[in-house]
């Protein structure tokens, strides 16, 4: 298959410049696209075999839920049994933007979309051109990140290019995504609401629209065997570089001094060394590939650099990265949750006095 490439330049918005790709997803094809937190690869959320075409081209587990995307509320009751209030007020907050809801799934959900699952995911995308894409197809657009699965999230057209390059009808180049990280999801179908995967939408930005919020414990451990996902980036590997990825908490001092010493003895090696740094930190590593992921006086930074740092060593073809550790407030809750998943849990955790408790590690 040959991937067309459609590149958003100055009027691109226009209803005529998403006729061909509008067309291909109502025929049953696949288009990726931007949307404000990563590039999403998107199929006709009603048409079965097309999310079934999702999971080929990702080589995503099926029992993995898709993301319905919606361009305005009143595309939202027919694909949902009823919205709760609690739904009515996040909606009136938070979208369009970078927030996922999950409710009880009407009979227009195939299972495929849904992975199985009696609940649907749904968000309203504020990035125009996913809007325009959504409005030219006419049908909600199911849309996991547009990577290969078990990858880190796209957050360029060059990243989609790279793992979706002749598998996938086309790819919508908008340029940077702005967030970095995937959407807030939160459960509105339980007693109580329950916050599934950390975003941009943070806790405290749940909490005074709903009150109380639920963490599920799926976002500081892993899901054990057997439990199946209710939102996606739940139970399998996600977002991880080829390398073995180890994060490193503790104090700052704890943290330079910990990541230098490892760093060092794995170039004696043999390997070649990633350190993930921050603009505070970069100028005290001095062995292996750094690189910056931003500054700690600014959460968004390293949210936006996360996934394409891990990309960057991918391309550099490093065989181990110690990243240091963010605190897991707002915008930190989702930044650690990703570089979690993508360490596989691994982590080294150090005191000041030099002490180290390793936990996790084995791919």
């Amino acid at each position: 298959m040959k991937t067309k490439i459609l590149k958003v330049t100055g009027h691109a918005l226009e209803p005529a410049f998403f006729r061909e790709a509008g067309q291909i997803l109502r025929n049953g094809g696949l288009v990726a696209f931007p949307t404000e937190t990563v590039y999403g690869l998107g199929g006709n959320a009603l048409d079965a075999d097309a999310s079934a075409k999702i999971y080929a081209a990702k080589g995503r587990p099926s029992d993995n839920p898709l993301i319905v995307h919606i361009s305005s509320m009143e595309e939202l009751p027919p694909l949902v049994k009823r919205i709760p209030e609690e739904a009515e007020r996040l909606a009136a907050a938070y979208w369009p933007g970078p927030m996922t809801i999950i409710f009880e799934k009407s009979s227009l959900i195939p299972d495929t979309t849904s992975g199985g699952l009696k609940t649907v995911a749904v968000r309203m995308p504020s990035d125009p051109v996913a809007q325009a894409l959504i409005r030219a197809a006419g049908v909600p657009i199911a849309a996991p990140s547009a990577n290969t699965s078990g990858r880190p999230s796209p957050t360029e057209a060059k990243h989609v290019i790279e793992d979706m390059d002749g598998r996938i009808e086309m790819i919508i180049d908008g340029g940077p995504v702005d967030v970095g990280v995937e959407s807030t999801i939160v459960d509105l179908t339980g007693e109580k609401p329950m916050l599934l995967r950390p975003g941009a939408v943070t806790l405290p930005m749940l909490e005074a629209v709903l009150g109380e919020v639920l963490l599920d414990p799926v976002l500081t451990k892993p899901m054990a065997p057997g439990m199946h996902p209710k939102a996606p980036g739940m139970k399998y590997r996600h977002y991880a570089p080829r390398a073995e990825m180890i994060l490193v908490e503790g104090s700052q001092e704890a943290v330079v001094r910990t990541i230098g010493k490892h760093a060092a003895e794995a170039a004696a090696e043999g390997k070649r060394v990633g350190i993930i740094a921050t603009e505070e930190t970069r100028g005290r590593y001095h062995t292996g590939d750094i690189k910056c992921i931003g500054t700690r006086s600014d959460q968004a930074s390293v949210a936006h650099n996360l996934f394409a740092v891990l990309r960057a060593f991918d391309d550099d073809g490093v065989d181990v990265i110690y990243s240091e550790s963010f605190p897991a407030d707002d915008l930190g809750l989702a930044i650690m949750n990703r570089m979690m998943k993508a360490a596989g849990h691994h982590r080294i955790v150090t005191a000041s006095d030099g002490t180290e408790t390793e936990t996790g590690g084995g791919r």
